[in-house]
């Protein structure tokens, strides 16, 4: 195995450099990061790559957070409400993987996608405006139910998390697609610390690949920040649709090729 390791770790590290520039500007890092490892590493459990993406990509994850909390302005209290929910519901989702098969899942997330697409490309100003509604107990509830539902969704099946967070952000809460990037980070980084807490105790990460990863998936991700905070709205709102139409190919063929 360890003959193996640097020429795997090798590929790995700059697929995890790469998953964490898409992540951080509009999400779906793990588009790219979870086929590399199961490419890769075809010998090991999907357990251990499912463990081994969550701990590079959260690290990924919480080098964006942090970066966009010191440049971007978005209303907080929403944004931990559904944070908090999303971490409970996000550890039930995993839990609940055995309980029921992932193919029935599919269809309805392929037409939400498709739904999601239609709508962002028939508002040609969705998501171009920053128009922050105020923050009451409605829109409070909303967060929480928002953070549940994705929560229990990454979780459970996982593709599109941070997409679907970023359209519900703009759809409920007013946010441009900058800020609603900003974000679904905060909360993207609640469900992989959820999925963590589960992967970690049970020996279910690869160390010697996930900490190299981790420290890609880092610099991939400062430098995604950068060029989405260099790039603003026009520039996120055109990688969330390009990013929206791969998860739709993907998703059918997954439910119609499988």
């Amino acid at each position: 195995m360890f003959e193996l390791a640097p020429p795997e770790l090798l590929w790995l590290v700059a697929i995890a450099f790469i998953a964490g520039l898409v992540d951080a500007a509009v999400g779906g890092g793990g588009l790219v990061q979870l086929p590399g490892l199961f490419t890769v590493l075809p010998q090991h459990t999907p357990a251990m790559l499912f463990g081994t993406n969550k701990f590079s990509s959260m690290f990924g994850t919480a080098a964006a957070a942090f970066r966009y909390a010191r440049n971007v302005r978005f209303p907080w209290r929403p944004v931990l409400f559904a944070a908090a929910t999303a971490f409970v519901f996000s550890f039930a989702g995993a839990t609940a993987v055995s309980l029921l098969p992932k193919d029935a899942v599919r269809p309805l997330v392929l037409v939400l996608l498709v739904a999601m697409l239609g709508y962002t490309l028939w508002k040609k100003d969705f998501g171009a405006l920053h128009r922050p509604r105020e923050i009451g107990r409605k829109e409070l509830a909303t967060a929480l139910a928002i953070g549940a539902v994705i929560g229990f969704y990454d979780g459970f099946f996982g593709p599109g998390t941070g997409s679907f967070l970023i359209f519900l952000f703009v759809r409920f809460f007013g946010l441009d697609f900058l800020r609603a990037s900003a974000a679904s980070k905060v909360v993207n980084l609640a469900t992989n610390v959820a999925a963590i807490s589960f992967f970690v105790p049970t020996g279910n990460i690869l160390w010697l690949f996930a900490i190299p990863m981790a420290t890609a998936n880092i610099v991939g991700s400062v430098v995604g920040t950068r060029l989405a905070l260099r790039g603003g709205t026009p520039f996120i709102r055109k990688l969330f649709v390009g990013l929206v139409v791969v998860l739709i190919a993907r998703m059918g063929w997954d439910t119609f090729a499988g």
